[in-house]
């Protein structure tokens, strides 16, 4: 019986195989058609594969720790943006204890910038502080020696270790695992390297990955260990088993109310909220929203490739049809004419498939290799490849079933004898006039979008930042590694050395330039105040510490007071420098000169009111700033701005020489603002923005000029004679060319007006994609509507000029 099942089922394989054949002799004898067809597949299945590599390497992929469906972030108050901070040390000991809806929760510190010594080499390095489990509850094995465990704290500076990444340990120490037990210098400490972590372990977040982890014992002084105030951890949490989220923010909520009942002066009650990690927390939704749009829109892009193919399919199966209602009359059944039809398609978009895979694997290895945000791995893994099978199988189905539908309606008899003609009348809107407009509606989208992405681009570019890059240097020092420290008066001296270098106009320091970080959140609290609790505090701005000539070395404009002077001491009145909105904020129109708040325990005066400005992404409202006096506060890491004239490369090499000259102990590193802001990525999301839509645009664009031109063509070939008897009758040339490729303008016009329409109710989806998007705009429409022009154009001209170019004499002697 089983024998007599395979004998059956041959028949049908044989019949593939033929059909198989037959497909690639038909393809082979139409060369053009198959080209056109096969880049045609090429681009619309490969800018998909693209988007979906990224889309499941940021969103798909799990984290590789052990169970990460059941691993959760905890996050404090409204939605933000950022990889924040949840909570203080104590009060993490606190949830610890308390929750019952947690198998466990750890911490992390991941803003641990530093200097690593390790015998006559030194390297800047970023890392985590974690506590000790962090390592336990993400379910992670060393690859050498051990990593940090619980056991490990017994208190402050209890843990000197450090856990090595496995691209520090391959980059700094030649992946040997000697290193285990070797000491090395962070913070000035030393610390015993007690293992490395895996390879494919990078913490919780995929755009950051740590070189090191210490313990946070070893990290925090006594006073961040023990103070409620400040928010210096990031916590995850493991879910117990049949717990659900709703629960445990239930939980976490009702500790945090007890919590501020107990400890009002510094907790705040704030509800606790579950994220889950890997994208900055908040900063997820924006990453998803950004990556499932252009995800939809890169299917726009199969679409309008699979209806150009559709088009041309069906003009083909139009031209064959004496061949196929042939085939039908010598016995095949319609049913077997339309598989052999659909295997052409299927073969057809198989190579096409297989090309795009090929090269979106080139693509997606080039932006592995490109590091510009973060250090994510984009690969080609099996769910890619499935990706790309799925595509290919509906692109086939769709653009095979057009000729399919075309045999199984059609007249054998009928086009037996009258030949490859088209049974449409040419008033009636036909099958291939609707995907041609499909095709013209998704080209104005797209390239609307482009533009829309161009415009914004251009806004960012153009947004006042509350600082001027160009021209400007930044020396990054970190004093802390100077033993004894640095006195305020060597700094001083050290600012006066800098500004003595020759093309120097103006020189300070600043603890942190905008866009690579700093404090945020410091409670500000009105005069009066007596407890000093998060719930009394009126404003959280940023806070930058700055000296003398720092506001004129960055190019901040003081709007209304002074700027702060080395006179401004500790045993003076303290004062403050404020941002426009941050006085707006406070005091409304009441003038800011001389009003006092206090922040950091400290009774302030406005001395002076700045501009606003961008200080942690572009995209943000206006924050409020506050600038306090370098003379007034302690020092750490210090940023020397320095504004010249002058090369950067002359400017760089007079800026260490004139440091050195007064701290040869300080790491130092130069670099011009514009560089700094460029390892910032501050303009990544406008510039993705531009380019993917930018791409999509194109690749739409050249399939609407092949879609109008096959259709003008086409028009033109089928009305020859018709066109020939005008011309003899002295039709003029308006009328000649409003006959041969009028049809494809009207769809271009209709296409094109409905595209505009849809970019405009589009807009929300367009707004996950480009700053302030705004299709509506002027600029951009009148854009739209001339480059769909420019391609109408484009795409018409040749067939208009063969129009032209009939002969009627020659027309009528071959008749």
């Amino acid at each position: 019986m089983e024998t007599l099942h395979v004998e059956e089922g041959l028949p049908l394989m044989n019949d593939l195989l033929l059909d198989v054949r037959y497909a690639l002799r038909v393809l082979w004898k139409s060369p053009v058609f198959t080209l056109v067809a096969l880049v045609t597949l090429m681009l619309g299945i490969g800018a998909n594969v693209v988007v979906f590599g990224v889309v499941n390497a940021v969103l798909l992929h799990p984290l590789d720790v052990s169970d990460p469906q059941n691993l959760y972030q905890l996050r404090i108050g409204s939605w933000a943006n950022g990889k924040l901070l949840t909570t203080s040390y104590p009060a993490f000991g606190d949830i610890r204890q308390r929750n019952t809806t947690f198998s466990d929760i750890a911490g992390f510190n991941g803003f641990c910038q530093a200097r690593l010594h390790w015998g006559d080499a030194v390297r800047s390095v970023s890392g985590y502080a974690v506590t000790g489990n962090y390592f336990d509850l993400l379910g992670v094995q060393p690859q050498v020696g051990r990593l940090i465990q619980a056991e490990d704290e017994h208190g402050l500076n209890s843990a000197p270790y450090i856990v090595l990444s496995d691209s520090l340990w391959r980059s700094a120490f030649n992946a040997d695992p000697g290193v285990v037990g070797t000491t090395v210098q962070l913070y000035k400490d030393p610390f015993t390297v007690i293992g490395v972590a895996p390879v494919r372990f990078h913490g919780t977040e995929r755009f950051d990955w740590p070189d090191y982890y210490i313990p946070i014992v070893n990290y925090f002084d006594s006073d961040y260990l023990q103070n409620r105030t400040g928010r210096p951890l990031t916590v995850l949490g493991r879910l117990k088993r049949g717990v659900t989220p709703h629960q445990a923010t239930e939980n976490l909520s009702a500790i945090s109310t007890g919590l501020a009942k107990e400890y009002p002066q510094t907790d705040t009650g704030l509800p606790l909220r579950l994220v889950r990690p890997g994208l900055g927390g908040d900063t997820g939704d924006v990453i998803r929203g950004f990556l499932y749009s252009v995800a939809g829109l890169a299917l726009l892009v199969l679409g309008a490739a699979c209806s150009n193919l559709a088009s041309l399919f069906a003009a083909r199966a139009a031209d064959r049809s004496q061949e196929l209602a042939l085939r039908v009359a010598l016995g095949a059944s319609r049913w077997r004419v339309m598989r052999q039809l659909l295997t052409e398609a299927m073969v057809l978009s198989i190579l096409g498939g297989a090309a795009g895979l090929a090269i979106a694997g080139l693509l997606l290895g080039v932006l592995n290799q490109w590091h510009s945000h973060g250090h994510l791995a984009v690969s080609v893994d099996a769910r890619v490849y499935l990706a790309a099978l799925i595509l290919t199988v509906l692109s086939a189905l769709l653009f095979g079933m057009i000729p399919a539908r075309h045999v199984s309606q059609s007249s054998p008899l009928q086009a037996m004898k009258s030949g490859p003609v088209d049974s449409t009348p040419l008033r009636r809107l036909a099958l291939r006039d609707l995907l041609l407009g499909a095709q013209i509606v998704i080209c104005t989208l797209l390239v609307t979008a482009s533009l829309v992405a161009v415009r914004g681009m251009v806004r960012m570019l153009h947004i006042p930042l509350g600082f001027q890059p160009q021209r400007a240097m930044l020396a990054e020092m970190d004093l802390n590694e100077v033993e004894g420290g640095v006195p305020l008066e060597k700094t001083k001296a050290m600012i006066d050395g800098v500004r003595s270098i020759p093309g120097v106009t103006a020189a300070g320091t600043v603890n942190r330039v905008p866009f690579t970080g700093g404090l945020r959140g410091v409670p500000v609290f009105p005069p009066g105040t007596t407890e000093f609790t998060l719930n009394n505090s009126v404003l959280a701005p940023y806070r930058f510490t700055i000296s003398p000539g720092y506001l004129e070395a960055a190019g901040t404009r003081l709007l209304r007071g002074r700027d702060i002077s080395w006179s401004d001491t500790t045993d003076t009145p303290y004062v403050a420098i404020v941002n426009a909105t941050f006085a707006q904020k406070m005091w409304g129109d009441a003038p800011a000169i001389g009003q006092r708040f206090i922040i950091l325990d400290h009774l302030r005066e406005v001395v002076g009111v700045v501009e606003d400005g961008k200080y942690h992404e572009m995209q943000e409202s206006p924050q409020p700033v506050v600038y306090l006096p370098l003379s007034q506060s302690e020092q750490g890491y210090t940023i020397f701005v320095v504004r010249s004239y002058r090369a950067q490369n002359e400017m760089t090499a007079a800026i260490e020489r004139a440091l050195r000259a007064l701290e040869p102990n300080a790491p130092i590193t130069v670099q011009s603002w514009l560089e700094v802001l460029g390892g910032q990525n501050a303009l990544f999301p406008a510039r993705a923005a531009v380019v993917a839509l930018g791409v999509m645009g194109l690749l739409t664009a050249m399939l609407a000029v092949t879609g109008i031109f096959g259709m003008a063509a086409y028009n033109v070939s089928r009305r020859m004679k018709e066109l020939g008897i005008r011309m003899a009758l002295g039709a003029r040339a308006t009328h000649l060319i409003s006959t041969a490729v009028g049809r494809p303008m009207v769809l271009l016009c209709a296409g094109s007006l409905v595209g505009l329409l849809w970019s405009v109710f589009a807009s929300r989806l367009l707004g996950q994609i480009v700053y302030q998007a705004n299709p509506r705009d002027p600029v951009v429409v009148i854009g739209a509507v001339l480059m769909m022009a420019l391609l109408g154009i484009a795409a018409s001209a040749i067939p208009a000029l063969r129009a032209l170019a009939v002969d009627p004499s020659k027309l009528l002697r071959e008749e």
